[in-house]
């Protein structure tokens, strides 16, 4: 079999990543290196014996396959120049800054008949794969997606950087029409928001809540799912699935009436009215995965699992939400602080500076 020529376009704190795993799979050939640095460029290159290019263009005639691991603002100019050459192409997520440009891409590969995959990451998480496979319906659902904040992506906020993965999972997992968005964000060091949170009601009935946050010192990846099945509890940074469901006899009879039942509840809730399940599924590396993914799809002619329509289906609701946020009005007055930007006064501190020294 001939090796697939794959190239990487940005090799920063991701796309190096990108580059290492190319470069050590089976049948592939990491076959250039674009970078806006030279000098991080031709690093990366010499790591892993592949070529430097000067731009994206240039490496376009060398390679199968890229992946685009660039800042979002420039994920648009550079998918439309590779779909257009018929190059199968991964767009790290966001797909694109905007609706339109996102538009843009999905109709460019459908027209020419060229792969796009959108690096929605999560979807290659084996706790997300084995929740999948699960018979639920959800209709209530908690997110939360906390880091701290890095100086990357600041091309983009809180709700393209972080809310975005979530967004795509409610989109896979859920499914249907969203009916209501509701947004508050605040920018907290400036640009874009950097802490948001979201309520979504879908068509179906499903209430969601979402939280996404880039100031804070621990990260969190957390799902908590209620449906008419019972209870799921996801943690993707420790891939722990946490499953909880009424027993038959709970569901078709209730609480015991039995009054000697009641002093030994707390005991026997979960032995006997409440069915529960812990599974820990931390192996396996989710980048690795999804690139084995990509390889595989452009070898096969496979639909990748994200495609560039859900991508755009997650920008879509998204800008629904950046909507709502910017229009929100913290003082519910006319010409009130609006937004993320234009906070109410504060009233004091805090933290107070005697205290800060303390600690």
């Amino acid at each position: 079999m001939r090796r697939l020529k794959v190239g990487v376009i940005g090799v920063g704190h991701l796309g190096k990543s990108h580059a290492r795993i190319f470069a050590g799979l089976r049948d592939v050939e990491l076959a250039g290196i674009v970078d806006i640095n030279p000098l991080r460029a031709a690093e990366i290159a010499n790591q892993h014996g592949a070529a430097v290019f000067a731009d994206h263009l240039a490496m376009a005639d060398h390679v199968d396959a890229a992946s685009i691991v660039t800042p979002t603002i420039h994920h648009h100019e550079i998918a439309c120049e590779y779909l257009r050459r018929g190059i199968p192409v991964l767009v790290e997520k966001p797909l694109a800054v905007n609706l339109e440009q996102a538009n843009e891409l999905v109709e460019l590969s459908q027209r020419t008949g060229t792969m796009l995959q959108v690096g929605h990451i999560e979807r290659f998480n084996p706790v997300y794969e084995e929740l999948r496979r699960l018979p639920i319906n959800p209709k209530f659902v908690e997110c939360e997606r906390h880091g701290a904040f890095t100086g990357r992506s600041t091309d983009i906020g809180a709700v393209l950087d972080l809310m975005i993965h979530d967004l795509d999972l409610l989109l896979d997992l859920v499914g249907g029409e969203v009916a209501h968005v509701e947004a508050v964000g605040a920018a907290i060091f400036g640009g874009h928001e950097d802490i948001v949170n979201a309520r979504v009601k879908f068509a179906s009935g499903c209430i969601v809540n979402l939280t996404a946050s880039r100031m804070s010192p621990t990260p969190k990846r957390k799902m908590r799912i209620w449906a008419p099945e019972g209870y799921a509890g996801v943690d993707f940074v420790k891939r722990r699935l946490t499953l909880v469901q009424p027993s038959h006899e709970l569901r078709t009879n209730g609480i015991p009436a039995d009054p000697a039942f009641l002093p030994m509840f707390k005991e026997q809730v979960f032995a006997k009215l409440l069915r529960m399940r812990e599974v820990d599924l931390n192996h396996g590396d989710n980048l690795t995965r999804e690139l084995e993914h990509f390889v595989h799809c452009v070898r096969t002619g496979s639909a990748p699992r994200v495609r560039g329509e859900e991508g755009r289906d997650a920008i879509a609701l998204a800008t629904r939400i950046l909507d709502s946020l910017n229009q929100h009005s913290w003082e519910n007055r006319v010409h009130g602080p609006t937004g993320p930007d234009q906070l109410p006064n504060p009233l004091g501190d805090l933290v107070p500076d005697s205290i800060r020294r303390a600690a």
